[in-house]
């Protein structure tokens, strides 16, 4: 993640691109569908959908009819020209929604037409309809409703890939989870209590901190009025913990890395307190100042660890990303989880949807219902 980040701010501090063509995946035919193209960065307000052709799945691919899209983070980051890992504009954002198969590509096999499925995709899923690789679309949750099925893949793999397979956690471990109201925290939250973890969350909000206890947190901290690398110490009697799931960046992964008891581990999934400004060079600088950094002399020293992951390594890797999603959904399903759904716009308003997101007054995940 820290890889995608220094990307994104060094492609904020260059000259703009070239516009390409496309903006999915698969060649085109002539019918049309309502889709959010990026063109230029900016504001929520860039965000507007317009017509654009259907794509046609292409050799290996399904197209599937979106019924719901799951809102993230990494998707405000593209919009503001700060994500590394997003493609040339113009382009669809989106990175995950759930529907029904509609079309398959030449040599796809065991899949069926109206197969309900989660797509998962480095973009193209703020649109109607989407063309991915036929692995990514991984099959829907009976139990679920369209929304959480909307709102699972991206922050479920994302705290599931960062506890279990980075931090190697544990049932004897003790958690400390940052912004635990948002999608990946309140995701972090419920698989690590369902483990047997001692589970701290930390929000911005009193309002927050309710619903972090509700999903199973042992206590919560409101990380704007509570010093909690005081009050954490304080409910550990100054052991620390193990195990850090950090998605904010600056002075809260300062605090965190301290934190951390001998054999700890901090896993950085994302930095939301990235707020860099093209035009005030001043904003360059605190940004990069604010990026997580991990010394090895200094990690060596207190026998602790620091990792990064990001989903994107996932895609391709069909085996893997089958193995991982194995897991999880066995592990959601015996513990009864579900997604914690905050927030639903209707497909036209998108923008408003990314700027409840970014007003961090958001819990849970924002999905966006595409109707029809």
């Amino acid at each position: 993640m820290l890889f995608v980040v220094s990307q994104g701010l060094a492609r904020a501090t260059t000259k703009r691109t070239k516009l390409t063509k496309g903006g999915g995946h698969g060649s085109t035919v002539m019918s049309g569908m309502k889709a959010y193209v990026l063109t230029r960065h900016g504001p929520p307000s860039v965000l507007c959908a317009s017509d654009v052709p259907v794509p046609e799945p292409g050799s290996g691919e399904v197209r599937v009819r979106l019924r719901a899209i799951g809102v993230n983070f990494a998707e405000v980051l593209s919009r503001k020209g700060l994500y590394g890992w997003a493609p040339k504009r113009p382009y669809i954002l989106g990175m995950e929604g759930a529907g029904e198969i509609e079309g398959l590509g030449p040599g796809v096999t065991g899949r069926r037409i109206g197969e309900a499925v989660i797509v998962g995709a480095q973009h193209g899923c703020y649109a109607q309809q989407v063309c991915v690789s036929a692995h990514q679309a991984l099959p829907a949750m009976p139990d679920f409703t369209l929304d959480e099925n909307a709102a699972f893949a991206v922050n479920y793999l994302t705290a599931w890939v960062s506890l279990m397979e980075m931090a190697r956690l544990r049932p004897t471990d003790t958690v400390l989870v940052h912004a635990a109201a948002g999608g990946v925290g309140t995701a972090a939250v419920q698989l690590a209590k369902a483990l047997g973890c001692t589970v701290y969350g930390t929000a911005g909000a009193d309002g927050k901190l309710g619903l972090v206890k509700r999903l199973g947190a042992d206590a919560a901290v409101n990380y704007r009025t509570t010093d909690f690398e005081t009050e954490v110490r304080r409910l550990t009697n100054g052991q620390g913990v193990d195990v850090v799931l950090e998605t904010v960046g600056g002075e809260v992964y300062r605090k965190s890395l301290r934190l951390l008891a001998p054999t700890g581990r901090l896993v950085v999934t994302g930095f939301a307190s990235l707020n860099l400004q093209k035009w005030n060079p001043l904003s360059w600088w605190r940004t990069w100042r604010a990026i997580p950094r991990a010394k090895v002399g200094e990690m060596a020293e207190r026998s602790v660890g620091v990792l990064a992951t990001h989903l994107g390594y996932l895609l391709p890797e069909r085996e893997r990303l089958a193995g991982i999603w194995g897991e999880l959904v066995w592990f959601v399903k015996r513990h009864h989880i579900r997604p914690v759904v905050g927030s639903a716009f209707p497909f036209e308003r998108m923008a408003d949807a990314h700027a409840l997101m970014e007003s961090r007054r958001s819990t849970g995940k924002i999905v966006v219902e595409v109707g029809g």
